[in-house]
């Protein structure tokens, strides 16, 4: 039986093939983000005790319409208020509701790191994603062989971007290479579809130390964000909580309240 992430990666191939079709790298490179200087994801986390990734998610799989009629410049507004060390911004539409459209409306608006959520899976995506105004680019390690990361790696940072991969088991840290900049380990069980984040936790002792590492899905609490910061990692990729509340800024900014600056 398929999971969500093979059933969304047999979609992304078709979406892909399409891309190919109508859009060459010489037009990315036309476009005026691609020659924009990129702004630091790993630097940004860094710069803060414990840095949050607010995220911009219209809907999900698991949870459904979460915030379909988002302006996009709004929140990136609130996210810069509240604190936030970058914003997150999916741009899948079929399953999570986004565009490129979201992306290049985030970068024009934000003044922090904006990563593009994307489940990446061909090298003009790389591009593609420079060219709307994407700092760093999210890689999958569930959905990537060790050789494809390496080589996405290169090619993002090669173009400036930086690259966040993604982990969700042990049996994927063979996948690491010293070139990523920050490691994310992804709460959520795709089979299962539930958030725990025991898995982060369990997890971040197999780490590079030298690695800049954050836990991404299911955070909810002031009291998860401190066991987190409290084990060693460098921050956080929130979205569904953060949208889901009424005040996304106040909200955030209630996350970092017990974490000492």
């Amino acid at each position: 039986m398929k999971n969500i992430l093979q059933e969304i990666l047999e979609q992304k191939q078709k979406e892909v093939e399409q891309l190919k079709r109508s859009t060459t790298l010489h037009m990315l490179q036309q476009e005026t983000f691609y020659s924009r200087t990129t702004r630091s994801l790993s630097q940004a986390l860094n710069e803060k005790h414990f840095g949050i990734i607010a995220e911009i998610k219209r809907k999900s799989p698991s949870g459904g319409d979460i915030a379909a009629d988002l302006l996009v410049s709004d929140l990136v507004g609130s996210y810069e208020r509240s604190g936030a060390a970058a914003i997150s911004c999916l741009t899948d539409k079929p399953y999570f509701g986004g565009s490129i459209e979201d992306l290049k409306k985030t970068a024009e608006c934000s003044s922090i790191p904006v990563l593009r959520k994307e489940f990446i899976i061909d090298e003009l995506q790389i591009f593609e994603s420079k060219a709307f105004g994407a700092d760093a680019i999210l890689l999958i390690s569930e959905a990537l062989s060790k050789e494809e990361i390496l080589h996405f790696t290169i090619i993002a940072q090669s173009i400036g971007m930086e690259v966040l991969l993604e982990l969700h088991h042990v049996s994927e840290l063979h996948k690491l290479n010293d070139f990523v900049d920050v490691i994310g380990i992804n709460n959520r069980d795709l089979k299962a579809q539930r958030t725990d984040i025991s898995r982060s936790l369990e997890l971040l002792p197999y780490l590079p130390k030298n690695k800049v590492c954050i836990s991404e899905s299911g955070i909810k609490t002031r009291n998860e964000i401190e066991l987190l910061q409290k084990a060693g990692f460098h921050g956080a990729l929130i979205g569904e909580s953060i949208l889901r509340s009424e005040q996304p800024s106040s909200f955030i900014q209630s996350l970092n309240s017990e974490v000492c600056y």
